[in-house]
């Protein structure tokens, strides 16, 4: 018992939780989101397409605890049923969006020259325009599908990660050990891979944490708009959109609209909660 608590207590990742509230909440509201996007289908009481226009517009009741929509589909089953879907949507784009921008701005950092030039040009043109009006330019002239949508993502976010990783690579690659490497005789793929990339991960880690709240809220105005996940499926953006049509029944927007609250606080919680931790500075405040 006296060793688990010592474990407890030195254990860095413990010793994040314990010192951090808001970074607590945030573990457990993504917890309790990763459990309904394994359980979906056992925890919804119903088919999240079924229609019954006998039971439309229905406000919450025992039957149907978040109440049903215009067509008679139960809300809970679809907000249930529609996390894989927003979520999956939001941590796909961070994921790819980060490897993309991280290789790219690597390597425009690492090799600097005319191709750094070009490359951070054209970042620099994607991020002139405001994300949700580039990203509605992109998807419109796509077409609405969660493939369009998931590119039309990635192709206005990647820049973010890239400036963040050139950065970081210009920084670390006149270290002593890269210098050190070099005179070994290791080549430039080598000591890009194997001591580069390592040592300059952690700012990009940080910011896909909390890039991943504001990838759902993204994704949720697409569909919002019409351009995410065509119809019926049960995504959280659409879903909001079906009860704006519907204002004075206001069970039909709220409770998808309180899923993408929880979901985007609870990530913004763990990613403000891992970048107090990695700043040195602050670090010592939670030790």
């Amino acid at each position: 018992m006296k060793n688990k608590k010592s474990f407890l207590k030195n254990n860095t990742v413990f010793q994040a939780l314990r010192t951090n509230t808001l970074l607590t909440i945030g573990v457990v509201i993504c917890a309790i989101w990763l459990f309904v996007i394994i359980f979906a289908d056992y925890l919804a009481p119903y088919d999240p397409l079924l229609q019954d226009l006998s039971l439309r517009l229905q406000p919450p009741c025992r039957e149907h605890l978040f109440g049903t929509d215009s067509l008679g589909r139960d809300i809970l089953s679809r907000v249930l049923a529609g996390s894989r879907i927003s979520i999956g949507a939001g941590l796909q784009c961070v994921i790819i969006s980060a490897v993309a921008g991280m290789l790219i701005g690597g390597i425009s950092g690492y090799i600097g020259g005319i191709f750094d030039d070009v490359v951070m040009r054209i970042g620099e043109l994607f991020s002139s325009f405001p994300t949700i009006i580039l990203a509605m330019v992109i998807a419109s002239a796509m077409g609405p599908s969660l493939f369009n949508t998931l590119l039309t993502m990635c192709i206005v976010w990647w820049p973010n990660y890239a400036r963040v990783m050139r950065a970081m690579v210009i920084q670390v690659k006149s270290n002593e050990y890269v210098e050190a490497s070099r005179c070994l005789g290791a080549s430039r793929m080598r000591i890009f891979i194997r001591e580069i990339l390592p040592n300059s991960i952690s700012s990009v880690i940080v910011l896909t944490t909390v890039d991943f709240g504001n990838a759902i809220l993204l994704f949720a105005s697409l569909s919002y708009l019409g351009l995410g996940s065509p119809p019926p499926a049960p995504e959280w953006g659409a879903m909001v959109s079906n009860g704006a049509e519907q204002f004075y029944y206001w069970w039909v927007a709220t409770f998808p609209g309180l899923a993408i609250l929880s979901v985007s606080l609870g990530a913004n919680f763990i990613g403000d909660g891992i970048r107090d931790y990695l700043d040195p500075k602050l670090r010592k405040t939670i030790s």
